[in-house]
């Protein structure tokens, strides 16, 4: 065998016992008498020791031609260490060497395999296989399976059956742009990659399987940035027979369980604020509670007099921030510069000093007095030694351009701590979103998510005021499930298509399969389906999910490492009955 132990397995009770290692050389020190070797695999590091007392000539020979990340497996003597490390678990022994075999040479690596590495994101990227060996990588990776494992543990043990759902199907419109895949038994026709199984699990449920879950493989062809894979994976549900609290209460209970057995965090019951208070308090869809700083409107204490800026917004609204009366006129107008970057959008930004004696200091004291600064302060809860940092505009515009301010002081601040979670249910969602540049609505989540109770007719009159039985689960400020209530008759269905502008022609080209099924008794059914990567990475305390894929891609959607997407050569394409027509 090539080991009898791992390399993080030995400890005082080993001593004197015999043992086989095998592993990777992460570092040698040579002092001519005497060779340390750290032996490293994915459970530890133990030391060998090779001694010219103790040590054959050759095999001290041998020894001193190890380099970095040789691959090896060595035979020898549990001893007590001489100079202990409490810093590994493996401190107190060490191996005294008494054969050696080099499995495999290496090559010195590009960057040292060390928890603070010199290696750069992009090289690190293009060899993800040595990247993998430094713990911070291989620790997040055994941190995913751990998650997961406990997911299925929990959904198995409620009830619920894992169905695999095919790769290879329709292309359906559901937001984003799809991956095709070109059929070669088909000429001129394309599978498309899933966004997700949603008419799947649907379809189970017109099966009868009652509680589906997935952890599955879903694909989107749309621009990347930290948080976002063209390939992700999805814990995905569905369950039959149910209502809006039923789903709630088994993913709340999942969320918690998952952060009682992973982060020994105990929860309780989660707050649940509507799409509409959220915007108004937050700014945002999936705020971030673990600190205040929520919105406070200042329309009616701020636009009675005569500053036009106010006067004209749609919305003039303001949050304080804790202790920012300390901050000096420089370090203010490097924050107003921040809101004016393109990235946040805003013309300009107002502030009040709330000072430790009671009185306020303005950037707009011409038109405001005391008396009105002070309103302000009640409207935006700042307190003294406050700052309130106000902005104005367009609804919709500044609520965003506050939130991301909101987020960026906590952020300085340091109240965005990765050890406490802050879980919360975002719900009645509007239906549908009105798209300003066309004039046309389309849905908020996906076209077979259900109207509230009794809003239906709304769709003629007011279809933006309709309400979704939608829901989303928000952790830290980040999205990490969503879901709805679905639509499960084919005449409350094709009324949804019509108002997302479908023909009844396009309709049954695109989606016939399911409104054929819901001919033949679909049950009331809805679900949720969580973003494993990230779930998995704000459990793990990051809010970048990179390190939480084996095998990420870059922001272009670049595997640089296997250098794909790459072009095919011309026989592939005559077999696909492909032609190229690349636009330069």
């Amino acid at each position: 065998m090539y080991r009898t132990h791992t390399c993080g397995e030995l400890r005082a009770s080993h001593i004197n016992t015999e043992v086989t290692l095998s592993g990777w050389v992460q570092k040698s020190r040579d002092k001519g008498f005497m060779i340390w070797v750290d032996l490293r695999d994915r459970y530890g590091i133990t030391q060998l020791i090779f001694d010219e007392e103790r040590t054959s000539k050759e095999l001290m020979e041998k020894a001193k031609t190890l380099g970095r990340e040789f691959v090896v497996q060595v035979t020898g003597k549990v001893i007590e260490r001489q100079s202990k490390n409490a810093n590994i678990p493996t401190g107190d022994v060490e191996v005294l060497v008494s054969n050696l075999e080099i499995l495999n040479e290496a090559k010195l690596p590009p960057f040292t395999i060390e928890d603070e590495t010199d290696g750069g994101e992009d090289l690190r990227m293009k060899y993800r296989y040595l990247d993998i060996r430094r713990n911070p990588v291989k620790n997040s990776l055994v941190f995913r399976h751990k998650v997961s494992m406990e997911v299925r543990k929990y959904l198995s043990d409620k009830g619920f059956i894992d169905v695999e759902t095919p790769y290879l199907i329709k292309s359906t419109p559901e937001g984003a742009r799809d991956f095709l895949v070109p059929s070669r038994m088909n000429a001129g026709q394309f599978y498309a990659l899933p966004q997700s199984p949603q008419t799947f699990k649907q379809l189970l449920m017109v099966g009868g399987m009652d509680k589906y879950f997935q952890i599955v493989k879903c694909f989107r062809d749309e621009d990347l940035r930290a948080d976002r894979q063209p390939e992700f994976t999805q814990i995905d549900c569905e369950m039959a027979f149910v209502e809006q609290e039923d789903v709630l209460e088994i993913f709340e209970g999942m969320t918690r369980h998952l952060l009682k057995e992973i982060n020994g965090v105990e929860v309780d019951k989660f707050p649940r604020i509507t799409f509409d208070e959220a915007m108004r308090k937050y700014g945002n869809d999936k705020p971030d509670i673990r600190f205040g700083m929520e919105f406070g409107e200042l329309n009616e204490v701020a636009q009675h007099k005569d500053f036009k800026v106010f006067n004209d917004a749609e919305l003039v609204v303001g949050i304080a921030v804790p202790g920012g009366a300390s901050y000096t006129r420089k370090e203010i107008d490097k924050l107003i510069d921040w809101v004016k970057r393109p990235q946040v959008g805003a013309l300009g930004m107002v502030y009040v000093k709330c000072n430790e004696d009671g009185s306020f200091k303005s950037s707009v004291d011409k038109f405001y007095d005391q008396e009105d600064l002070a309103k302000w302060a009640e409207a935006t809860g700042a307190k003294a030694g406050d700052l309130i940092c106000v902005l104005s505009g367009n609804t919709n515009k500044v609520r965003a351009q506050l939130s991301a301010l909101r987020m960026e002081m906590a952020e300085r601040l340091g109240l965005r701590k990765p050890d406490e979670f802050a879980p919360l249910w975002v719900i009645d969602f509007p239906l549908l979103e009105l798209d300003e540049e066309t004039g046309h609505y389309h849905a908020m989540h996906h076209p077979f998510t259900s109207p509230k109770p009794g809003q239906l007719a709304l769709l003629d009159t007011d279809p933006g005021a309709v309400k979704a039985n939608a829901y989303d689960l928000v952790l830290n400020g980040n999205e990490i499930g969503g879901g709805s209530i679905r639509i499960h008759d084919k005449e409350t269905q094709a009324i949804m298509f019509k108002h997302l502008g479908f023909t009844e022609e396009e309709a049954k080209a695109q989606f016939g399969f399911l409104m054929d099924a819901f001919e033949y008794g679909a049950p009331p059914h809805g679900g949720l389906a969580f973003g494993l990567d990230r779930l998995v990475a704000i459990l793990g305390g990051q809010e970048t999910i990179r390190d939480f894929i084996a095998f990420p891609k870059n922001n272009s959607g670049r595997d640089v490492m296997i250098d794909a997407p790459a072009t095919i050569d011309a026989e592939q394409l005559q077999e696909l009955s492909i032609k190229l027509d690349v636009k330069s």
